[in-house]
């Protein structure tokens, strides 16, 4: 078999993994030439973000506990004045994808450093795609200035992550692996990161599933959450990204519990035109089924939600969302129809299994 030629740019990030890596953290601060911190975090993980500023000592300038899901503009300003007003040289944050978020959105403003401390398997943290939501759209895009120059991984502050949203999220962070595998500017690197990081965020949540405190597994889900958001990084995005962020932005939806819902679906969509989703099963094992079905039984069988319906979307909310969708559309490798994704919507909708 012959290779096609690709193009592969590696991502400027360190990455400090393994059980007690916080304790680097004052090192890693160091390292970034940096001497006050702005601890950004949801108000939900205000008591992370105060062990935090306790380990910094001195250095930690203050803590901006209003980060939340989307980013929406007005938080993104407030953060970025107290970051000048205190004369903020770096930001350290602790979290999942809405702070990780947050901290991209001063980053891109100001060139501020970050340092971020995943407490989910968001992934973002590992990719410089940013997202801010104004009056009701999110905008996307890609820029090199937010991505974290430093990224500590410590299974010990995924413990308290209840079962119910590890398994979102480590969805969601399979989500980001799905698409680099029929990415526009995909490469054979992300393609063996994506198939290890759907193997590796599978396992350690089947896992933690029964036994939450299982601390090898948790290493697990961040080691594939941080391949799955390698993968985002590098490549570009497609439908189910599209479809996610206009579900997000537009109606609110909780973002993990939409890429987790929508993700089987996308892949039906794509999967006659996009061989190499074929991995998919590879890293699931499975050999009786379609990569979408698979994805759809990996997640009934961990208890994820499978229906946009109990998300608090209506029936009446799947017109406009077509047409927000249809709208601007990313690069697909199938056509975007509006017909077919109305009824991939409705199948999300209505929680079908996929063929």
């Amino acid at each position: 078999m012959s290779t096609s030629p690709f193009i592969y740019n590696g991502q400027p990030s360190r990455v400090i993994f393994g059980q007690g890596s916080l304790q680097q953290l004052e090192a890693e601060i160091d390292r970034l030439g940096a001497k006050r911190a702005l601890v950004l975090c949801t108000p939900e993980q205000r008591a992370q973000a105060e062990h935090i500023a306790q380990l910094l000592g001195s250095r930690a300038a203050d803590i901006f506990d209003k980060a939340v899901m989307h980013v929406p503009i007005e938080t993104a300003r407030e953060a970025r004045e107290l970051a000048r007003k205190l004369g903020a040289d770096c930001a350290v944050a602790i979290g999942g994808g809405s702070t990780t978020g947050l901290g991209k959105a001063i980053a891109m403003d100001s060139g501020l450093p970050i340092l971020a401390i995943p407490t989910t398997y968001a992934g973002s943290e590992m990719t410089p795609v940013f997202g801010l939501t104004e009056n009701g759209l999110k905008r996307t895009g890609k820029d090199p200035r937010v991505l974290p120059k430093t990224v500590i991984y410590d299974s010990a502050l995924t413990v308290s992550l209840p079962v119910d949203m590890s398994i979102t999220s480590g969805m969601n962070a399979i989500a980001h692996a799905a698409e680099g595998l029929y990415a526009q500017d995909g490469n054979p690197v992300m393609s063996l990161m994506a198939e290890e990081g759907i193997r590796a965020l599978a396992a350690g949540m089947k896992t933690i599933r029964h036994n939450p405190s299982d601390l090898d597994a948790r290493d697990d889900c961040l080691y594939g959450a941080w391949l799955c958001g390698t993968v985002l990084g590098n490549v570009g995005m497609a439908l189910h990204h599209k479809l996610c962020h206009t579900l997000g932005g537009s109606f609110n939806l909780p973002h993990a519990q939409t890429h987790t819902i929508v993700l089987p679906h996308a892949i039906a969509y794509n999967q006659s035109a996009a061989p190499g989703l074929s991995r998919i099963c590879r890293a699931l094992n499975v050999e009786d089924c379609s990569p979408a079905a698979a994805l759809f039984d990996l997640s009934s069988s961990l208890g994820a939600p499978t229906r946009l319906k109990d998300l608090g979307l209506t029936e009446a909310d799947l017109d406009r969302a077509t047409d927000i969708a249809m709208s601007n559309p990313y690069w697909n490798p199938r056509p975007i129809e509006a017909v077919a994704i109305r009824q991939l919507l409705q199948n999300a909708f209505d929680g079908e299994r996929p063929q």
